[in-house]
């Protein structure tokens, strides 16, 4: 009796269309929306700026590397490796992808030296 009663009311309830889904919904894009200009966007800014950053590496910056090496760049090997000086006649290969910060922007080097 009570069954028949409830399943009545709930057909009866029901809106014609999508129109309920879509207001079910709203709530996740709205959540969404608010990730994507908190947490996304700015990291995504970010990773741009980092990009720009390793790019525009060239000899005598001093940078870090992600493993917390400070030194200067003695030479750039080719676009995915640099020569890093970490010490008087001391120099280690690196990936240019480790570089974590540009510490000091070197003054351009001439081309003779």
């Amino acid at each position: 009796m009570f069954i028949s009663q409830a399943y009545a009311q709930a057909a009866g309830a029901a809106a014609p269309g999508g129109m309920e889904m879509l207001i079910q919904f709203v709530p996740f894009i709205f959540v969404f929306a608010i990730m994507w200009f908190l947490m996304i966007r700015p990291q995504r800014q970010r990773a741009k700026q980092h990009q720009e950053m390793i790019k525009n590496v060239r000899r005598g910056d001093t940078i870090v590397m992600t493993g917390g090496l400070i030194g200067k760049i003695a030479r750039v090997v080719d676009d995915g490796e640099l020569l890093l000086e970490v010490g008087e006649n001391v120099r280690v290969r690196v990936s240019r992808a480790a570089i974590a910060d540009v510490r000091a922007k070197g003054e351009p080097v001439k081309e003779g030296e």
